[in-house]
């Protein structure tokens, strides 16, 4: 047989009556059916998930194969099975849940060949549940995890170049039961020779379960730390200390750490908050840096450094002001070129709190409409006024 172009994987478990819709969007791809391969892998279902992809599998233009195996307890295991199987060129991961938007992989096989690089992002549009949107505002032929936003769209469904995944022996980590993805897809990024990102065209459909279960599950506090540690670690293998690390931890610290911190803080008992902080202290010893907390927001800043100095009460205060919705005061010195936004305990002596944890970022200060200068900005400019008197001076003296 020719190699397919591309072998679509598709992890299902209890994915009735969702799967309809999701085998309905591959059939109808405008990709030559002889052009692409689908392994389907039923994770122990009970719902008629395994018969009706056998039904798919004896009458799809394309050849599907259909494992069935006893529930492995997450997406990782059907994935790995898949990536055993595949033959294709390139692997796309599609959830038994979502849909695949019309053209979506002629368009991104397309993209792949013409760019030569290794990733494919194509643009997701969220149906009843939200979706990433930071990443989609043009299409890019070739860029990395450094010079845009793709770390923060770190699920799997995306088109990886299957020699990418074979040279380096990458598989999901069964270990973990949530964030499997996020580590993956990292990996994926900080290996590719180049990313692409189709923004002009829906390529996935994220579907909202209305039963409310999804292949992704909260898990409990413990797992989502277990999926932070995995992914600062493996960014900390892969790229040496920093600017370009500490631009990526802000990832795994604000879409996965500060959640712990967050409204459910408010709800849990001491027990768990000495745990969550407990949990805490390794990973903002290790990865919590200036570089890292200088790209925050100031109410993510200041939680994360209460989090580092294991102060519950004062981290209680910050986040009922930050889940009640109030905003802080800005605090304009210097005639307005640095800005302070007065979270709680601002300049209070008995807390203790340096003024540059409050000290607003430049998008915060654009905001308010300020422009807030740091120090290196003030010297640079005191240089170029310097350079202006010395060149008025000369041009005098001639």
């Amino acid at each position: 047989m020719t190699q397919p172009d591309v072998t679509v994987i598709i992890g299902a478990y209890e994915a009735m009556p969702y799967l309809v819709a999701c085998l309905a969007s591959v059939e109808a791809q405008t990709i030559d059916p002889a052009r692409v391969e689908v392994i389907a892998v039923d994770d122990g279902s009970t719902d008629g998930t395994g018969e009706y992809l056998e039904e798919f599998a004896a009458r799809a233009p394309m050849p599907v194969t259909v494992v069935r195996q006893e529930n492995s307890g997450g997406p990782s295991g059907p994935r790995n099975v898949g990536l055993g199987k595949a033959a294709g060129r390139y692997v796309f991961f599609l959830d038994a849940d979502d849909r695949l938007g019309p053209e979506a992989l002629e368009r991104m096989v397309t993209m792949a060949d013409r760019a030569g690089t290794d990733v494919v992002l194509g643009r997701v549009e969220g149906v009843n549940r939200s979706a990433p949107k930071s990443m989609w505002r043009r299409t890019v032929k070739r860029t990395d995890v450094f010079s845009s936003n793709i770390m923060f769209t770190l699920s799997a469904q995306k088109l990886f170049r299957r020699a990418l995944l074979e040279r380096h022996g990458m598989r999901f980590d069964e270990s973990l039961y949530t964030g499997e993805d996020a580590l993956f897809t990292m990996e994926a990024y900080l290996r590719a020779d180049g990313v692409s990102v189709i923004a002009d065209h829906t390529c996935y459909y994220l579907v909202g379960r209305e039963d409310g279960k999804h292949v992704t599950k909260s898990g409990s506090y413990t797992l989502r730390f277990d999926s932070a540690r995995a992914l600062m670690r493996l960014i900390a293998e892969h790229v040496p200390a920093g600017d370009r690390r500490d631009l990526l931890m802000v990832r795994p610290f604000t879409v996965t750490l500060l959640r712990q911190f967050g409204p459910r803080y408010l709800k849990d008992s001491e027990e768990v908050r000495r745990h969550k902080l407990d949990l805490a202290k390794p990973l903002m010893d290790a990865y919590w840096t200036e570089g890292v907390a200088r790209r925050l927001k100031v109410h993510e800043r200041l939680r994360l450094h209460l989090v580092a100095e294991r102060r519950p009460g004062l981290l209680e205060d910050v986040v009922r002001f930050v889940k009640a919705g109030q905003e802080a005061a800005a605090v304009l010195e210097r005639k307005g070129r640095r800005v302070y936004l007065a979270y709680p305990h601002f300049r209070d002596r008995a807390a203790g709190i340096p003024d540059s944890v409050y000290l607003a970022s430049p998008g915060e200060a654009r905001a308010l409409g300020h422009r807030r200068m740091s120090a290196g900005s003030l010297l640079r400019g005191a240089a170029r006024r310097a350079r202006r008197i010395l060149t008025s001076g000369t041009i005098r003296a001639a």
